[in-house]
């Protein structure tokens, strides 16, 4: 149910937009507040999907109103009510963020139609807020240990700025979560983070899935297709196991980090870009430079931070944090409760080699919840989880 307050002094208008909005749904819960600062204090003390607000009232008038909510709760949509002589009031107000404005005497079908947007406005709003939390739950980077504090503090540090970065790490250490952490944590959060996993693609594809086509570039180009970097405007492109991108697809993606311009296969259009690289390789770039199989200047265009993450092994001391973590995630994805590993099946999975890395131990810890007894026990690792 719609939770919408009126912050009207005049009686009778308020009690008229209470009624239509009444009679048009009853799925709206109707507030009244006959003044700006009876008003500002219910928006304090409440939780509003929608706030209709005059402009001229007494005390507190509603561009006061309106910049005061903002601070404390920006999510809450408002429709700006003007008479004639505010008009140029109302249009200031949707510069500080209203939401619309409507005249009075109210348009019917104006006024139900701005509510209907508003509200449903509002709805998307807390529904992108609790998906970019789940978002953020995906990629929390679980561990206490020295090793992923100095990884935290640099995030810290390099997030907000646009900085490339350069992770390495063996496969299956985590790499893509701290280039997620990157993004969330820094100016671009709001805008896209796309992903292209260079070992993944072909070589005489990729160029295309990074740059884009024009219609007739190549054999199956029946149409003009945007590239990646193009969808990762303004926001960040995460470039997995960069290593194994070919030499031509590496020239054109240096021409984009220093000209900030790409061209689709298939012409030599520019298009102008504003993407943040971050990039990942589980390989030594230095010897695949004296190999002759990466650029040495892109390496050090992309370099400009160098994020190493380390394998489990270099920090054992996580392990029973993470195992504790994916317990927890597997029982919520499978609608079960979370086991118990016991100290001697953790010290038992603490002294083992994972070559594997973190990937390895997720799956390891998902076996034995699914295999093991009520409780994980030293047994049940010995079982099920032999190394």
């Amino acid at each position: 149910m719609a939770k919408i307050l009126v912050i009207e002094d005049e009686a009778a208008i308020r009690r008229v937009l209470v009624k239509i909005l009444s009679e048009e749904s009853d799925s709206y819960q109707l507030e009244e507040a006959e003044d700006g600062l009876k008003g500002l204090e219910a928006v304090k003390n409440n939780d509003y999907d929608l706030v209709l607000c005059d402009i001229k009232m007494p005390k507190m008038d509603g561009v006061e109103v309106l910049e005061a909510a903002r601070k404390i709760k920006p999510e809450i949509p408002f429709i700006m009510i003007s008479g004639h002589g505010d008009l140029d009031t109302a249009v200031n107000t949707m510069r500080l963020g209203a939401f619309d404005y409507i005249s009075k005497p109210p348009d019917l079908n104006r006024l139900l139609t701005t509510v209907r947007n508003a509200v449903d406005r509002k709805v998307l709003v807390v529904e992108n807020k609790v998906l970019k939390k789940k978002v953020s739950k995906n990629h929390e980077m679980i561990g206490e240990s020295e090793e992923i504090a100095i990884i935290k503090n640099m995030i810290e540090k390099v997030a907000p700025t646009d900085a490339r970065v350069l992770i390495t790490g063996s496969n299956g250490t985590g790499k893509e979560l701290v280039a997620h952490w990157v993004h969330e944590k820094s100016q671009r959060s709001a805008a896209p983070f796309i992903e292209v996993n260079c070992a993944a693609i072909p070589s005489e594809l990729i160029e295309s899935e990074l740059f884009g086509h024009v219609k007739g570039a190549f054999t199956s180009a029946v149409r003009d297709r945007a590239g990646k970097f193009e969808a990762a405007n303004k926001g960040t492109i995460f470039l997995d196991e960069i290593g194994d991108m070919s030499l031509s697809a590496q020239a054109k993606v240096l021409r984009a980090l220093q000209e900030s311009k790409i061209s689709r296969v298939g012409t030599d259009k520019d298009i102008k870009v504003d993407v943040r690289v971050i990039a990942a390789t589980n390989k030594n770039l230095k010897k695949e430079i004296e190999e002759g199989n990466f650029r040495e200047d892109l390496y050090h265009r992309l370099a400009v931070i160098l994020i190493q993450v380390p394998a489990l092994n270099d920090r054992r001391d996580d392990i029973p944090l993470l195992i504790e973590h994916f317990s927890k995630k597997i029982a919520s994805e499978q609608g079960t409760a979370p086991k118990i590993f016991s100290p001697k099946a953790i010290k038992l999975l603490k002294s083992y080699d994972w070559t594997g890395n973190i990937r390895e131990l997720r799956n390891v810890v998902e076996r034995l919840i699914i295999l093991g007894g009520k409780e994980v026990a030293e047994e049940d690792v010995k079982l099920f989880a032999s190394k």
